[in-house]
């Protein structure tokens, strides 16, 4: 009788879990150690900052030992609003992501496993909310839920920003979603389910879900990104959230109290690099978990590399990238 457990057995058992993860490279090193760094910043950095509301400091400040990013023109300290900011913007984003994801699984793949009439009832709702542009729509949402009467300090807070950044953000996820869910529906394992009766919501958790992880973590990973960059624009724009201090108020805080004409570069710069180091960091991430979910992208690096060897050996290359 032959063992299990023999190295090449747990080889196997594990050549799935490795299959799922994103192969290391030097953009996954990068975007990991920018994300990581920054929202370990906006979880500690708050701790050791002071109170981003004093306003008792002296206005304008350039940096300095007391103030490592100077003060506002009210005097807040704008190294303790970063810190609180990026903390705030990471909780949006999330939330935002979160919220799109889950709609995207909802109209893409429920929509693309059953079809039918529920399918097309899904995809119109799909395809209105593509036509409809983003920004504008973000706005409109957001200018007249912060109006209603009867939601008191919910009206104008972070959470509610993120939600509003989630419902008018999974259009584009939901379309991919249900393409896959479109493909793996015809598969052998998924016909043999509905042969043994199983139902169909059983079918999508345990046979499609676990198939679609890297493109779901690749769609929220993208919302999370587009969730932070909406807060920053419907902040600056006057928007955001009104008791919640983020790098999108911080923005807007400085346009409005001119801190380009005083030069006081410590007040929008700040922000506006930690906006664009998260992005990077996220978009990062995202090329790598691509290759996982495109193998072209994860074997054009090789390809291409063999491709310089050959030219510099002397071999042609034929078209069809075969060596001649």
């Amino acid at each position: 009788m032959t063992s299990d457990h023999s190295p090449g057995a747990k080889a196997d058992r594990f050549a799935g879990v490795r299959y799922l993860m994103p192969t290391w490279s030097a953009k996954l090193g990068v975007g990991l150690v920018l994300v990581v760094l920054i929202v370990a910043f906006g979880l500690v950095g708050p701790v050791f900052a002071v109170d981003p509301r004093d306003s008792s400091y002296k206005g304008l400040q350039p940096p300095s030992s007391e103030h490592l990013l100077g003060t506002t023109k009210l005097g807040y300290d704008v190294f303790a609003q970063l810190a609180t900011g990026t903390r705030e913007s990471l909780y949006v984003g999330l939330v935002g992501g979160l919220v799109a994801m889950f709609l995207a699984i909802v109209f893409g793949i429920i929509a693309g496993y059953f079809g039918g009439w529920l399918d097309d009832i899904l995809m119109l709702a799909t395809n209105i909310m593509l036509v409809i542009p983003g920004l504008p729509l973000v706005m409109v949402i957001a200018a007249y839920v912060q109006n209603t009467e009867g939601l008191g300090d919910f009206a104008r807070s972070a959470t509610l920003v993120a939600m509003i950044l989630g419902v008018t953000g999974w259009a584009g996820s939901a379309v991919v979603l249900r393409a896959q869910a479109r493909s793996l529906r015809t598969r052998e394992y998924v016909y043999a389910s509905r042969v043994a009766g199983e139902k169909g919501l059983r079918i999508i958790f345990v046979e499609i879900l676990p198939n679609l992880v890297p493109l779901i973590a690749a769609q929220l990973i993208f919302g999370v990104m587009a969730a932070v960059l909406g807060e920053a624009g419907l902040s600056y724009l006057g928007l955001g959230p009104t008791n919640s201090i983020t790098l999108g108020t911080m923005l807007n805080d400085a346009q409005t109290g001119q801190a380009v004409g005083s030069h006081a570069w410590w007040w929008f710069v700040p922000p506006g690099v930690m906006i664009a180091l998260l992005g990077t960091g996220l978009a990062l991430v995202n090329f790598a978990i691509d290759e996982i979910v495109n193998p072209k992208l994860r074997l054009a690096p090789k390809a291409a590399r063999q491709q310089r060897k050959a030219m510099k050996a002397g071999k042609g290359v034929a078209g069809g990238g075969a060596y001649a």
